[in-house]
C-alpha cells in the first residue's frame, strides 16, 4: 500500500478500530452502572445468568412455603386460643359439678348449679366451632390437620395433626347433653369433667409443639432464602466502585481515542502542499 495515499488511511483505520472497541467497553461499564450488574442478561455470561436465574427460582417459591408455613401457624395459634378457653370453661365446669355433688344442697341450688354448668357447657360448643382460620378448624369433630410447604420443591411437608376439642369426643368426654340434675351425677360429672382438662392440656401441648416446630422453619427458610439471595448477589452484581473508576479511565480514553482519530484523519491534508 502507498505510504502517501487519499484513497487509504491506515492510521485512520487504526484510529477508528481503537476508538470502536472503547466506546464498545464504555457502553458495556455504562450499562453495569446503570443496572448496578454486571451479568444483566444471558449474553454478558450464559453460564453464570442460568445459575443465578436457577437461585432466583427457588427463592421466588420459598416466598410460597413461607406463605404456607404461617398460614399454618395462624391455624394453629387459633385453635390454641379455643382450646385455652375450653381448658378454661371446663375448670369453671369442675367448680361447678362439685358444688353440685353435696349432698346437703336443696333443689333450688342444685338448679341454679345445673344451669350455669349447662351454659359453661355450651359455651364450648360455641368456642369450638368459632375457632376457624380461613376455612380450617383443627379443634372441631374430625378436624382439619395442617400439611405446610417445608420446602421449595413441594417435596417435603411439616404435618399438625387435628385435635378434636368437641363434646362428647376422645378429649372432651362430657357429653354434649351433660347436666347436673342429681348429687350422685355430679359427683361422677367431677371425674368425667377433670379427665376431659388432662385430655385437652395434652392436646393443646401437641398443638403448641406443631406451632413451636412451624414457626423454627419459618426462620430457617427466611435465613435460607436471605443466603439465596446472597448467593446471587455474589454472582452477578456489580463492584460500582471498581466501575466507576473504570468509566473514568475509559472517558478519558475516549477523549484520546477522537483527538487521534482527528490527528489521523489531518494527515492526508499534508498531501496539498506537495502541488503547490
Amino acid at each position: 500500500m502507498a505510504l502517501n495515499s487519499v484513497n487509504t488511511n491506515n492510521g485512520a483505520l487504526i484510529a477508528l478500530q481503537n476508538l470502536n472497541a472503547t466506546n464498545n467497553e464504555l457502553a458495556n461499564v455504562q450499562g453495569r452502572i446503570n443496572t448496578g450488574k454486571k451479568v444483566g442478561s444471558a449474553k454478558d455470561n450464559g453460564a453464570i445468568w442460568a445459575i443465578a436465574q436457577t437461585q432466583r427460582g427457588t427463592s421466588n417459591a420459598l416466598n410460597a412455603v413461607k406463605d404456607s408455613l404461617q398460614r399454618g401457624q395462624s391455624t394453629i395459634d387459633v385453635a390454641i386460643a379455643a382450646g385455652e378457653s375450653v381448658s378454661d370453661l371446663l375448670l369453671q365446669m369442675k367448680e361447678k359439678a362439685l358444688a353440685a355433688s353435696d349432698t346437703t344442697l336443696d333443689t333450688t341450688s342444685r338448679s341454679a348449679l345445673n344451669e350455669d354448668f349447662k351454659a359453661l357447657r355450651d359455651q364450648i360448643t360455641k368456642a369450638v366451632t368459632n375457632a376457624d382460620f380461613n376455612g380450617a378448624n383443627m379443634i372441631k369433630a374430625s378436624g382439619n390437620t395442617v400439611t405446610a410447604l417445608a420446602n421449595a420443591d413441594g417435596t417435603s411437608k411439616i404435618t399438625v395433626a387435628a385435635q378434636s376439642l368437641a363434646l362428647g369426643g376422645a378429649n372432651v368426654t362430657v357429653a354434649a347433653t351433660a347436666s347436673l340434675s342429681t348429687a350422685t351425677i355430679a359427683a361422677a360429672m367431677v371425674t368425667t369433667v377433670s379427665t376431659s382438662i388432662s385430655n385437652v392440656g395434652s392436646a393443646l401441648a401437641k398443638l403448641g409443639t406443631g406451632s413451636k416446630s412451624l414457626e423454627s422453619h419459618l426462620t430457617f427458610v427466611g435465613k435460607l432464602q436471605d443466603s439465596l439471595d446472597a448467593g446471587v448477589g455474589n454472582l452477578v452484581d456489580a463492584d460500582l466502585a471498581k466501575e466507576s473508576a473504570k468509566l473514568q479511565a475509559l472517558q478519558t480514553k475516549q477523549q484520546l481515542g477522537v483527538q487521534a482519530l482527528s490527528i489521523a484523519n489531518s494527515s492526508t491534508s499534508s498531501l496539498l502542499g506537495l502541488f503547490r
